[in-house]
C-alpha cells in the first residue's frame, strides 16, 4: 500500500507526543489552508488534473474532527 506525503506528514504530527492538542491542531490547520490553497489553483487550471488535492483535504479533516475539532461547513461557496 502506497502512503502519500500528506499521509506521512498527518502520521508524523500524530504521533508528537511534545505537541499538545492545541498544537497539533495549530499544525493541522496550517497543512489545511495550505492544501485548499493548492485545491482552488488546481480547480481553476484547465490542465491540471485532480493529483490527491481534494483526498488531502479529507485527511486532514479526519484528523482535525479525531481530534475533536469540528471543520468548516462545505459548500461550493467555500472553494
Amino acid at each position: 500500500m502506497t502512503v502519500s506525503t500528506m499521509e506521512l506528514k498527518l502520521q508524523a504530527i500524530r504521533s508528537d507526543e511534545g505537541l499538545s492538542r492545541k498544537e497539533k491542531i495549530a499544525q493541522l490547520e496550517k497543512l489545511r489552508t495550505e492544501a485548499r490553497a493548492l485545491q482552488r489553483a488546481a480547480s481553476e487550471s484547465a490542465m491540471v488534473e485532480d493529483d490527491g488535492w481534494y483526498e488531502d483535504v479529507h485527511l486532514i479533516d479526519t484528523e482535525l474532527e479525531n481530534l475533536g475539532r469540528r471543520t468548516p461547513e462545505k459548500g461550493a461557496a467555500t472553494l
